[in-house]
């Protein structure tokens, strides 16, 4: 545990669900004028267990005066908030989602209870759950909120593991038997008067998602389960209410805050007018934005940055005699959280004790490469690193028959840097942080026109989708984007050869696109024949192949032809 340490105190509730039970943190009261209680809300998401400040792509952030600057880290994010808090009478903390999941090796070698830890100590009020905290299955989930040791690996980081101090939040997943499986909100007594942080994820998490992860749950509509969750509040005299949406909002505009099709409009405009504040979490974006409600009152949606890197506050101001947010006095802004402030130092010693017992298994040397590998795209949609993935994992798969293999993109979570010298394992993790399993499926050439094919589709609220799988290197084709949607893809090859549609083709996918995950569904529809292991083992075991002397080449991306 941290030094230091602060349990909220917690108020249990009668409401028990699928094993979960209702808390309502109650924090002193401070002095506040007679008639409004202020309150400011402070929110971070897609934090990804990230104890050391991110590198590569998102290791800067631009601040509003246009500079380029260092951001992140859990020392440095710890200052900010502690700095945020003790500005304000009366505070809340929320995480929006993917607090944990696709973490760095310092928290996911030990199961992610070091980033569990942190939040302990920052007395997170609350967390929204996101699809990157099934990562491990709904078991593994569980066993962090409530503690206790790792079923197979038992406690490697302390002696014992108490779990999250704070609950976690999702008002639309429920059982196969139509019952709650997660606690759909929670609420904070602020000088007598009850906030709640409604919690909310994307109805389509599934397609993000391993199905043996998420077996028998079922993910509803967001909006119904917010609006449904709200008025349950609202006739229990909570009147102050925040969302917690992790997200997948549509990118349609270059500015979120567009008031005719922006990123945060779909979602501000169709939730119910009970709620005051929508906190949001998806990607790189930021923005603060305010859109009318239902009933055409402003409402603030507000996002920050991922890795810990920007914060979102929001200074709400609520009136003591209903208990509801006067809305026209909140003010909203994105904290950069840079390093040009003293980092916590309590918080600074608990991170490099997670990075020092990591760190021999980081610094292990697994291959060398010619030079940098990363996801930076051409005009194809191939990288470098996601071609040599697919190259690593059609290698693994080859001694059992296998022809070629596809890449979802989006499972290469950090670029490989190393030029000339050598990789360590803790690189190739970053690479690779979520475990997936590798399988051989069997794939008709039909299927596989019809898998590339679905690279272009729609998202959840009607936009374009382009998502291109890495590809082998035996497999080439052309891609024609001003093509009708299910006509893009012609001229395929397998080793030379062309694709035949009746032929039965052996593939290898990792188990998250073998169960339709990214809305690939079309590999969901096959056989599975053989299971290769890891995909980091197959990433290590080829860049194993180089020496300093032979490093593993840098792949060509003209697998994709464009027309």
């Amino acid at each position: 545990m941290l030094p230091g340490r602060t349990l909220r105190r917690v108020l249990t509730t009668a409401l028990v669900v699928a094993g979960l039970s209702a808390t309502t943190a109650v924090h002193p009261a401070g002095a506040a004028p007679e008639n409004t209680v202020p309150l400011r809300m402070i929110a971070f998401g897609d934090l990804h267990g990230s104890l050391l400040p991110p590198e590569g792509r998102r290791s800067e952030v631009v601040r509003s005066d246009g500079a380029s600057v260092p951001a992140g880290g859990a020392a440095y994010l710890a200052a900010y908030i502690r700095q945020l808090r003790g500005q304000a009478d009366h505070s809340v903390l929320y995480s929006t989602g993917d607090t944990w999941g696709s973490s760095p090796l310092e928290s996911a070698m030990f199961h992610d209870e070091p980033t569990v830890e942190l939040l302990n100590d920052l007395d997170l009020t609350a967390a929204g759950l996101g699809n990157h905290e099934f990562d491990n299955g709904a078991a593994e989930l569980r066993r962090l909120r409530d503690g206790g040791c790792h079923p197979e690996e038992g406690c490697r980081y302390g002696e014992a593991f108490d779990g999250a101090d704070f609950p976690l939040l999702a008002s639309n997943i429920t059982t196969d038997t139509g019952e709650p499986a997660a606690l759909p909100y929670s609420v904070t007594y602020i000088d007598g008067i009850p906030v709640a942080a409604i919690g909310v994820m994307p109805s389509n998490t599934p397609d993000y998602v391993r199905a043996d992860s998420i077996e028998g749950l079922h993910f509803g509509d967001e909006v119904d389960a917010v609006n449904r969750t709200a008025d349950a509040l609202d006739a229990l005299g909570v009147r102050a209410m925040i969302v917690l949406y992790k997200g997948d909002l549509a990118e349609t505009t270059t500015d979120p805050c567009d008031p005719v099709d922006g990123r945060a409009r779909a979602v501000a405009t169709s939730v119910s007018p009970l709620v005051d504040l929508i906190v949001t979490a998806d990607g790189e974006g930021h923005f603060n934005c305010s859109f009318p409600d239902p009933l055409g009152t402003q409402r603030t949606v507000v996002q920050g940055a991922s890795h810990g890197r920007i914060l979102s506050v929001a200074d709400l101001v609520i009136d003591r005699a209903d208990r509801d947010v006067l809305r026209d006095r909140t003010v909203a802004f994105n904290q950069v959280v840079t390093h040009d402030i003293t980092p916590d130092p309590g918080v600074s010693a608990f991170v490099e004790r997670a990075v020092d017992r990591s760190a021999e298994t980081a610094r292990r040397e697994v291959g060398h490469v010619a030079a940098p590998l990363t996801r930076d795209t051409t005009s194809s949609g191939e990288s470098t690193l996601g071609n040599l993935v697919a190259d690593a994992q059609l290698a693994a798969g080859e001694p059992h028959g296998a022809q070629l293999a596809l890449m979802n993109i989006d499972g290469v979570r950090a670029d490989l840097t190393a030029d000339g010298d050598a990789v360590s394992f803790g690189e190739a993790f970053a690479v690779h942080p979520f475990g997936n399993r590798l399988e051989i499926v069997d794939m008709t050439g039909a299927q596989i026109h019809a898998v590339l094919e679905q690279q272009f589709r729609s998202d959840s609220v009607g936009s374009s989708v382009e998502r291109i799988l890495a590809p082998s290197h035996t497999l080439h084709y052309t891609l024609d984007r001003l093509a009708p949607r299910g006509e893009r893809i012609r001229d395929i090859t397998v080793a030379g050869e062309p694709l035949d549609p009746d032929t039965v083709y052996s593939v290898v996918v990792n188990s998250f696109l073998s169960g339709g995950g990214d809305g690939f569904t079309v590999f969901a529809e096959t056989r599975s024949r053989a299971g290769l292991g890891y995909d980091l083992d197959a990433l290590t075991t080829y860049l194993g192949r180089g020496t300093s002397e032979r490093p593993v080449s840098v792949p060509a991306t003209d697998r994709i032809r464009v027309h």
